[in-house]
């Protein structure tokens, strides 16, 4: 039962959330929409802080979850801006908020994540240095970490997966050529 009405919780933020302002949302708001009373919700959660920091944590799990492989840059970048896209109200409201640092920290460790995971599936059966895999795992992680902060910081309004692809479609062969020059006999 706790973790349906945790549930609850959260999805009756994220619902209130994609509707208006974080500073708009109070305690009381999100317990009328999901039904329970306040000490339920401070059962789970001590403040709106934390259960925004709990659902960017739990989003991130997921999607690391979600994606054991990635073959492309384009899976990569699909994975993650997925819950943005989803989300687009609620992730703009978040990171507009004082909670801003909260959305860029899950928002790295997605990029980390992906980025390990595709590199590490296109690096199969390379021989490539420790030290220059990590070079590669951060330049992936760099640009697309860039790319997604700097469409948030438009309002989002750019067509984020056009423009991913497109990237892709500019970019590609360059990974493959770096990955050349990095590998050894």
């Amino acid at each position: 039962m706790a973790d349906f009405t945790k549930k609850a919780i959260r999805n009756s933020f994220v619902k209130l959330l994609n509707e208006k302002p974080l500073k708009q949302i109070t305690v009381r708001d999100i317990v009328d929409d999901c039904g329970v009373n306040r000490n339920t919700f401070y059962y789970h959660f001590q403040d709106i802080p934390q259960l925004i920091e709990t659902i960017v944590k739990e989003d991130a799990d997921r999607i690391i979850l979600e994606s054991p492989t990635i073959t492309s840059l384009e899976g990569y970048l699909d994975a993650i801006i997925g819950f943005a896209l989803k989300n687009k109200n609620a992730v703009l409201h978040i990171y507009r908020s004082v909670n801003r640092d909260l959305y860029e920290q899950y928002q790295w460790r997605v990029c980390e994540h992906t980025a390990i995971t595709f590199i590490d599936e296109i690096l199969s059966g390379r021989n490539i240095s420790d030290s220059d895999r990590k070079l590669l795992i951060d330049y992936v992680k760099c640009v697309s970490f860039g790319v997604v902060m700097g469409w948030l910081e438009n309002g989002m309004q750019d067509d984020i997966q056009a423009y991913a692809h497109r990237l892709c479609e500019l970019k590609k062969g360059d990974l493959d050529q770096m990955i050349d020059r990095l590998e050894t006999p």
